[in-house]
């Protein structure tokens, strides 16, 4: 393994354990030319996931840019990297655990949108606002009455006007 830090090839394993994610192994690892350490995270190659996108283009699964997309909905908001990384984890992986090797884009954001809404809501609502591709304000507010309780609903200004 290459010294990120030195270049050099001459590394050994300090520690090795299981990774976050199933087949993953965790290494820590020390170069013997400059005595830095650093972590490595080897997995098993398996069969690509093809992501069939709203065009018909194929693209191979890629899993920074759904972690991207939910770290941007999540921004500013009392939810953890390690969260976020379980979150990318078990997509990944019930997307890996399918038959299917071609999935659509849509398949991917619907199962994005159901972790988030039951994490924050406002990061659902973030996520769904670029993903549903909202237009206006009234998208917002219909996505928005459908995560207030019936009893918690706001009285229509409509209604409010009538009774005077």
């Amino acid at each position: 393994m290459k010294c990120p830090f030195c270049g050099k090839l001459n590394t050994r394993v300090v520690d090795s354990r299981p990774g976050k994610i199933e087949f993953e192994v965790r290494r820590r690892r020390e170069c013997q030319e400059c005595s830095k350490r650093f972590t490595t995270y080897e997995r098993i190659e398996q069969i690509p996931i093809i992501i069939v996108k709203k065009d018909n283009r194929r693209e191979e699964f890629n899993r920074n840019k759904v972690l991207t997309g939910i770290k941007k909905a999540c921004e500013k908001r009392a939810i953890s990297i390690d969260q976020i990384e379980e979150t990318v984890d078990a997509i990944e992986r019930d997307l890996r655990e399918s038959p299917e090797r071609e999935i659509s884009s849509k398949v991917v954001g619907e199962k994005i949108i159901c972790v988030l809404k039951e994490i924050d809501d406002v990061a659902y609502v973030r996520f769904a606002s670029v993903y549903r591709e909202f237009k206006d304000v009234a998208d917002f507010i219909a996505e928005l009455k459908g995560l207030i309780p019936k009893e918690c609903q706001p009285i229509e200004f409509d209604t409010i006007t009538e009774k005077k």
